[in-house]
């Protein structure tokens, strides 16, 4: 067991695998991922993970996108070993990772099955994670895109009964990450890797703010994890453009560092803050509307401008705590509840039941967050400005990928903005900017 404190330079991804690390924070830091394979042709070294785990029978899961990027060939160089498997390809045209899609993988999985081998990115990754847990079978990723952080986290990412909500799950066994195959992926699904990981910017203030305000656990190793997959998107990202093999696999390796963050942490916390809150309004409301959906990371990419733009607002704003409180004091949470009404629409009942449950908005907690928020104001400021770069230079940046960088491009109108800025937070209990603008009344 190794004892470690801030500094991590010296440690590479297949150094968590193999290790308990007694971290300074007090909890003991462990992933039960076991093998990563990043490199070119890893795809090949798929028979040797097979036979170490004595596996028998392989249920290959993919879309019809991914099954010819890779899907095809998992199924050859497995036949050419000989080892038994069959495919579920999953062939809806814009794929969600629903109870359609699960209920399909559920019925078509047979029972003898010992290994999953998820074939592709986020939804197929989430679907796939998420049938094993619920079926006590260990899986494999297969990556066909450096797309998004969620390979090694230990959460599923689905949308049920038309909710974005995040299930506890499991870590795959092995994440292979064939250069080859990955260089060849979308632009599109490689800039939103790029947007998902720089959302951490702001996720990582929310998480430490939310150490300040409300003594939730905080991990600075697990930090210094998460802040070294920034570090490589922002050393490498504008090679990209030139499907560079080097800067895709430090791309692919930042994402997965991101996700083993997670696992160390038990939840997403580490990874997904206000901008991911941001990111699965605007899918419900696309859901909804019945537009095409848009890339996670693109998603993402986009909030975490908009977070860094209220973040800067915020330190620029003349707060008045006395008025804060008073404006708390007149809440009216039956006109709040006809607000989530007509917002989310079908799902109203149930982000209801949630703050019912939670009281997150309750006079008495926002006031009780409202008195250490005042007590700790300047040290808040001062956090603010440690952790964030100017929106400017974000802006520049992804620009530079051609990656969208304002709602707009991507369908988020000033409505469905302003609507995401106030009551996104509702799905998730976690606190962060966007409890902080409603615990300020700065909407108004």
């Amino acid at each position: 067991m190794e004892r470690i404190g801030r500094n991590m330079e010296e440690l590479n991804l297949h150094h968590y695998l193999h290790n308990e690390l007694k971290c300074n924070c007090g909890k003991i830091h462990s992933t039960n991922l076991r093998e990563i394979e990043i490199s070119k042709g890893a795809l090949e070294k798929l028979p040797k993970l097979i036979f170490k785990y004595k596996y028998e029978k392989i249920c290959i899961i993919s879309d019809k996108n991914t099954y010819k990027a890779a899907g095809e060939k998992v199924i050859d160089i497995l036949n050419a070993e000989q080892i038994e498997n069959y495919s579920i390809v999953l062939r809806e045209e814009n794929l969600i990772p629903n109870e359609v899609a699960l209920g399909e993988v559920i019925v078509r999985i047979e029972p003898d099955c010992d290994l999953i081998i998820a074939v592709g990115s986020g939804t197929i990754n989430d679907i796939s994670k998420f049938i094993s847990y619920k079926l006590s079978i260990d899986y494999y990723v297969v990556a066909t895109a450096p797309s998004m952080d969620g390979f090694a986290s230990n959460v599923s990412a689905l949308i049920t009964n038309q909710l974005k909500t995040t299930y506890e799950t499991h870590v795959p066994i092995a994440i292979i990450g064939d250069i080859n195959i990955l260089t060849e992926a979308p632009m599109d699904m490689i800039i939103a890797g790029i947007g998902d990981i720089l959302g951490k910017y702001v996720c990582l203030l929310d998480w430490k703010i939310a150490s300040i305000i409300q003594g939730e656990y905080h991990c600075t190793y697990i930090e210094s994890m998460v802040q070294k997959s920034l570090n490589i998107i922002i050393s490498n990202g504008e090679k990209v453009k030139d499907r560079d093999p080097q800067t895709i696999q430090y791309i692919m390796e930042g994402l997965v560092l991101s996700g083993i963050a997670m696992s160390y942490a038990g939840n997403s916390r580490p990874a997904s803050g206000s901008e991911h809150h941001l990111s699965h309004y605007w899918e419900m409301m696309f859901l909804f509307q019945g537009k095409e959906p848009v890339l996670h990371g693109i998603k993402v990419g986009i909030g975490t401008i908009v977070a860094i733009n209220l973040y800067e607002k915020l330190l620029d704003s003349t707060i008045d705590f006395k008025s804060a409180k008073a404006r708390i004091l007149d809440f009216n949470l039956e006109e709040w509840k006809k607000e989530i009404r007509k917002v989310y629409q079908i799902v109203w009942e149930d982000i209801i039941k949630f703050e019912e449950e939670t009281q997150k908005n309750s006079k008495e907690k926002v006031l009780g967050r409202l008195d250490i928020l005042e007590s700790n104001w300047e040290e808040i400021k001062e956090t603010i400005r440690e952790y964030l770069p100017s929106s400017k230079d974000l802006i520049k940046l992804m620009e530079s990928i051609g990656a969208p960088v304002r709602p707009e491009q991507i369908g988020v109108s000033k409505e469905m903005l302003d609507n995401s800025i106030r009551y996104a937070k509702e799905i998730r209990n976690r606190y962060g900017l966007l409890q902080i603008l409603f615990d300020l009344s700065l909407y108004e």
